[in-house]
C-alpha cells in the first residue's frame, strides 16, 4: 500500500511539474485578433471597384486612398512603440482594437470622398500599436527557439486576413452593398477587445495561466540546463560565412537602436517587401475584375490565392528560421526576395485561365512570405525586451512607409504605362531588397 500510495505521490508530482501550455493559448489569441485587424484594412480592396464608380475616383486618387491608411500607421508607429515600451503592451492594445472597429465602420457611413479619406487615415493611427503590441507580446511570452515559428504564426494572420475577405465580400456586395462591408466587419474587433483584455497580461509571470514549469520554459531556463555543455548553436559552415554571422552587441538604449545600421537595414528592406505585398493587397482585385474580366464571384476566389499561399509560407518560413536554420533569420529574407523578383516578372504572362491564374498567385504568395516573418523575429536578437518595443516600431515604420508608398506608386503607374510596368516596378524592388539585406549582420545569440 505505502509503495502505491508513493508511484500515485509520484505520478501526481510529475504532472503538476509538466508545463501548462497558456503561451499557445496566448498565440491563437494573436491570430485571431491579427486576423480580424488584418480583415479590416484589406476589405477596402475588395470595395474599390464600387467605391470609384460611386465617388468617380481615378486610378491615382484610388492608390492615394488606399495609401491614406498606411501613411497614418507608419506615423503612428514609433509614437506608439515609445508608449508601450513606457507603459505596456496591457493598456494599449484593447483600446486600440475597439477604435479599429470604430473607424472601421466609419468608412461605411462615408457620404463623401473626404470623409472615406479621413476614415482611412484615422484607421490607420488607431490600428498602429496592434503589429508593436503583439511583436512585443511575442518576445515577452516565447522563447528564442519559438519566437521564429510564433512570429510566423501572427504574420500568416495578417495574410489569412485577405483570405477570407474576397468570399465574405463578395457575399455581402451580392446582397447589399460596398458599405455594409465594414459593418460586418468592425462587429468581431469589439469582442476580441474584451478577451483579450480579460485573458493576456503583460507578462507570463503576471498571469493565472502560467505554472513555474513554464515560465522557466519561456524564459529558457530549460533549454540552458538541457544543453549545458553543449554549444548554443549549430556552426553551419558557409552559409554563416554568406549571411555574415557574428556575435553582436546588444542595443539597450536609444543611441545604440538609432545608430544600428542593422535595423535600418532591416527596415529599409521590409519596406520593400512590404510595399509589394500592399500592392497585391490594394491592386489585385481590381486587375482581376477590369483585366481578367472574372465576375465578382470568381474575382472573389482567385484573390485569395496568394494569401491561402502566404499563410502557408509564414509558418513554413517561421519554423525553418527557428529549426532548419537555428534561429538565424537572414536565409529566409534572401531566399523571399529572390523568389519573389521572380514570381513578380512571371505575372506579366500570366494565364487568362482563373485555375492555372490562381495557382500562380498561390506560388507567389507562398514564396514572398517564406522569409516574412523574419523582419519581425531578426530585431529580437539584437534588442533587450526593455528597448524591443522601440526597435520594433523602427522596422515597422520602414515597412508601413513602403507599403503606404506601393498602392499610389502604383496607380501612378497604371494611369500613365500599364500593368506590365508596375508588375516591372514590384520585381526590381524585390532586388533591391535583397541587395540591401545582404549588408546586414546576422545576430548570434
Amino acid at each position: 500500500m505505502a509503495e502505491e500510495a508513493a508511484s500515485a505521490g509520484g505520478a501526481r508530482s510529475a504532472a503538476l511539474a509538466r508545463p501548462s501550455r497558456f503561451r499557445w493559448m496566448v498565440l491563437a489569441l494573436i491570430f485571431a485578433v491579427y486576423t480580424i485587424a488584418a480583415a479590416d484594412r484589406a476589405n477596402i480592396g475588395f470595395a474599390m471597384p464600387f467605391m470609384r464608380k460611386e465617388f468617380s475616383m481615378s486610378n491615382t486618387q484610388a492608390g492615394a486612398l488606399l495609401s491614406l491608411f498606411l501613411w497614418g500607421y507608419a506615423l503612428a508607429q514609433i509614437p506608439s512603440g515609445l508608449a508601450i515600451g513606457r507603459f505596456g503592451v496591457h493598456r494599449f492594445f484593447s483600446w486600440a482594437m475597439l477604435l479599429t472597429s470604430g473607424f472601421t465602420a466609419l468608412t461605411g457611413f462615408s457620404n463623401s470622398h473626404l470623409m472615406l479619406q479621413l476614415s482611412r487615415l484615422g484607421l490607420g493611427v488607431v490600428e498602429a500599436p496592434l503589429p508593436i503590441g503583439v511583436a512585443t507580446t511575442i518576445n515577452n511570452w516565447f522563447s528564442a527557439r519559438e519566437k521564429g515559428f510564433a512570429s510566423g504564426v501572427f504574420l500568416s494572420a495578417v495574410k489569412f486576413g485577405p483570405v477570407i475577405v474576397p468570399p465574405i465580400c463578395a457575399v455581402i456586395v451580392s446582397y447589399w452593398s460596398w458599405r455594409e462591408i465594414f459593418y460586418c466587419f468592425a462587429i468581431p474587433g469589439v469582442i476580441f477587445a474584451l478577451l483579450w483584455y480579460w485573458l493576456v497580461n503583460e507578462r507570463p509571470s503576471e498571469s493565472r495561466f502560467c505554472n513555474r514549469e513554464e515560465l522557466d520554459l519561456i524564459s529558457d531556463k530549460t533549454i540552458v540546463r538541457a544543453e549545458r555543455g553543449a554549444a548554443a548553436r549549430r556552426d553551419l559552415g558557409l552559409l554563416d560565412k554568406l549571411i555574415r554571422a557574428e556575435k553582436a552587441e546588444t542595443l539597450d538604449t536609444r543611441a545604440k537602436i538609432f545608430g544600428s545600421w542593422d535595423i535600418w537595414g532591416c527596415s529599409l528592406g521590409y519596406a520593400f517587401q512590404l510595399g509589394i505585398s500592399n500592392y497585391m493587397l490594394a491592386w489585385i482585385p481590381t486587375y482581376l475584375i477590369t483585366v481578367k474580366k472574372f465576375s465578382v464571384a470568381g474575382s472573389g476566389l482567385v484573390a485569395a490565392a496568394p494569401w491561402i499561399g502566404a499563410v502557408l509560407g509564414n509558418l513554413i518560413g517561421g519554423y525553418a528560421s527557428d529549426r532548419w536554420f537555428d534561429r538565424r533569420r537572414k536565409p529566409g529574407m534572401i531566399f523571399s526576395a529572390v523568389a519573389t523578383a521572380l514570381t513578380m516578372y512571371a505575372l506579366i504572362n500570366s494565364p487568362s485561365e482563373s485555375i492555372a491564374f490562381a495557382a500562380l498567385l498561390f506560388v507567389t504568395g507562398l514564396l514572398f512570405s517564406f522569409g516574412f516573418s523574419a523582419y519581425m523575429a531578426y530585431p529580437m536578437a539584437l534588442a533587450s525586451r526593455e528597448t524591443f518595443p522601440v526597435v520594433s516600431a523602427i522596422v515597422n515604420t520602414g515597412g508601413q512607409i513602403g507599403g503606404a508608398c506601393a498602392p499610389l506608386a502604383a496607380g501612378f503607374i497604371l494611369d500613365r504605362f500599364g500593368w506590365d510596368w508596375v508588375f516591372l516596378a514590384m520585381a526590381g524592388a524585390s532586388l533591391l531588397t535583397f541587395l540591401v539585406i545582404l549588408t546586414v549582420r546576422e545576430p548570434l545569440t
